[in-house]
């Protein structure tokens, strides 16, 4: 079978597209693993017309069950492969289940690296987030720690300093801190502290703090995490050819969301924008109408 589009990735990026895809009538199939970082966050604040926050999860449910009222497809797997034949483009799981679109279309997104300290995860974008242009508000004058790794940390650290002075970085791997940004955390009266945690406190959704590896505590309202090294998921944009900047997100132009490579799109964090849910729900929805005017006009 061969769809008009294969959308691989349904995080937000990937629902909008399928979304509109589906509202111009298209025969869609949406392919995805289930392990996108929507599905971590447990509270977005900085959506319209939801004040009080949304998870991750229910906001995937609630356009899932949109895109099925339109015909849409989904399919969990992991596509490993694609390939571009005479009849158009290939995509192959890890499964070996085979799909073919005569559009492709990446919203395979960004994995953010995490620590292995499974009580943050039901904190996450609670008390404990990533991103500071989506939650930065939300640590408004309030004590916070940032968790992280070298310099990605410290520039973390003093990117708060916008919402609260009540800071401390703590450096879990012990990584290279430039000595520049070390006086600039020190003028910011930022404490520094470089040792590994033992442990993270939290009470349910709610942060509280850690231990480090000398059995010393530190608590604070809420946490930032920042390691840099997150996984930019471009692989399958990268065997068909399409460019690819140095930190491997996908290049597109910034109209359409075309790539280099012919017949495919990309849209969502996997590009290089802003990553932001409200910025990957309007690359969807672009990447779907130019998609759209290019299967009509054949």
């Amino acid at each position: 079978m061969q769809y008009d589009c294969v959308i691989v990735g349904g995080g937000i990026a990937g629902l909008q597209a399928a979304i509109q895809l589906g509202r111009y009538r298209h025969h869609v199939a949406v392919i995805d693993s289930g392990d996108g970082r929507s599905t971590v966050c447990r509270s977005y604040h900085n959506l319209i017309g939801f004040p009080n926050g949304i998870s991750g999860a229910e906001l995937l449910a609630s356009g899932k069950k949109q895109a099925e009222k339109l015909g849409i497809r989904f399919i969990k797997a992991t596509v490993v492969r694609a390939e571009r034949d005479a009849d158009g483009l290939r995509l192959i799981t890890s499964d070996e289940m085979s799909f073919r679109g005569k559009r492709l279309l990446l919203a395979t997104g960004v994995k953010d690296r995490l620590p292995n300290f499974p009580m943050l995860f039901p904190c996450m974008g609670i008390s404990v987030y990533v991103c500071p242009d989506c939650d930065g508000y939300e640590v408004s004058g309030k004590q916070t720690l940032v968790l992280g790794a070298g310099n990605t940390g410290a520039q973390m650290a003093l990117t708060l300093t916008h919402w609260t002075v009540d800071l401390i970085y703590v450096n879990h791997e012990r990584s290279p801190v430039d000595e520049e940004l070390r006086r600039r955390l020190a003028e910011k009266r930022i404490l520094y502290i470089e040792k590994s945690i033992r442990t993270v406190i939290a009470d349910q959704a709610q942060f509280q703090g850690i231990i480090l590896e000398d059995g010393s505590s530190i608590y604070r309202e809420r946490c930032f995490v920042a390691f840099g090294g997150n996984e930019v998921r471009s692989a399958i944009a990268n065997q068909l050819g399409a460019q690819l900047m140095d930190n491997k997100h996908i290049l597109v132009d910034q109209r359409t969301k075309l790539t280099s490579a012919e017949h495919v799109w990309a849209a969502g964090d996997v590009t290089a924008h802003s990553e932001m849910v409200t910025i990957a729900m309007g690359d969807g929805s672009q990447a779907a109408i130019w998609i759209h005017k290019s299967l009509i006009a054949t």
